[in-house]
């Protein structure tokens, strides 16, 4: 059984894929405003996995463009949401091994960052990662409305089912 703090983020990525049931490719390209495409916000979440989860701890790095790409910061553009989902896809199937192994003791170790102690435990950087993503299902939400888009998800899924409250093991 995954650690409770696995569990959130595994429900926060089912989520967030349902917030993304339905968009278009065409629609995944489309740039309102400062918002970036929804394309983007993909393959930045697709970075974030990478550097939380290969990078950080085993100095693994799957698809090198997400780093220069899609890093925070990153310059607006319009990438395929097929593509990105791939990655995104490829990155969250191959870290479940990973997700799977942490026991509390090895979230309470530092994650380093660039061969050095970063001062950020696994368990935070976990619990940044699902931050992330519910800050970005927002955004994404609020670019499918704009794009004129009905019935999308509302509110929070079915948390009490998929990722119940229980203490730690």
């Amino acid at each position: 059984m995954a650690h409770p703090i696995v569990d959130q983020l595994r429900f926060t990525r089912s989520e967030w894929l349902r917030g993304l049931r339905g968009v278009s490719e065409e629609d995944a390209k489309r740039h309102l405003g400062q918002m970036n495409s929804i394309g983007w916000i993909v393959g930045h979440l697709a970075w974030h996995e990478q550097r939380s989860f290969f990078q950080r701890p085993h100095q693994v790095v799957l698809f090198p463009h997400l780093n220069t790409e899609f890093a925070s910061g990153a310059p607006m553009s319009t990438p395929s949401l097929k593509t990105m989902r791939a990655a995104w896809n490829t990155l969250t199937k191959e870290g479940e091994p990973y997700l799977d192994s942490l026991k509390t003791k090895d979230l309470m170790r530092d994650l380093p960052r660039d061969g050095k102690a970063s001062g950020q435990t696994v368990a935070d950087a976990i619990r940044r990662l699902t931050f992330h993503y519910w800050f970005h299902l927002g955004e994404i939400l609020a670019i499918r409305q704009m794009l004129g888009q009905r019935r999308l998800p509302e509110y929070v899924g079915n948390l009490e089912a998929m990722a119940p409250y229980r203490p730690e093991r």
